[in-house]
């Protein structure tokens, strides 16, 4: 098993984002960094401010979907932006912590604005070298 790692795919005018991991929960947590660096530098972030976030949906996918919805939310709605985040998946229920700061935009510079995940390549799954890969295309 490879090291936990996020990455972004093209698709079209939106951004795809992966997380990878060998646990599902690293796998959602890779995927939740890999939106913020849609947005902005996760390393850059400070941990001042802290969210708890707790969902459950009927599958995997759209598990992730609404994970990674509850971040642009905490974006959109309160002008946070997280740059770590501690998950926990039990069955279809995910709990989590999402530790980062207020948008600063003279410090962040942020890149776009995302309005939402979609049903876009979602998908959760094991790759073929047996890590989690969560994927999700967000509108920006």
């Amino acid at each position: 098993m490879g090291n936990p790692r996020w990455e972004h795919f093209a698709h079209g005018a939106d951004i795809g984002v992966r997380g990878r991991g060998p646990t599902k929960e690293e796998a959602f947590r890779q995927a939740a960094l890999a939106l913020t660096a849609v947005v902005t530098d996760p390393a850059a972030l400070r941990r001042e401010r802290e969210a708890r976030l707790e969902m459950e949906a009927p599958d995997d996918e759209i598990l992730l979907m609404d994970w990674l919805n509850a971040l642009i939310y905490e974006i959109a709605a309160n002008g946070l932006v997280f740059g770590d985040f501690d998950v926990r998946i039990e069955g279809r229920r995910l709990l989590a912590r999402a530790r980062g700061e207020t948008v600063d935009v003279t410090r962040h510079e942020p890149a776009v604005e995302v309005k939402g995940a979609t049903f876009t390549a979602l998908s959760v799954a094991r790759g073929e070298d047996g890590d989690w890969v969560a994927d999700c295309v967000v509108d920006v």
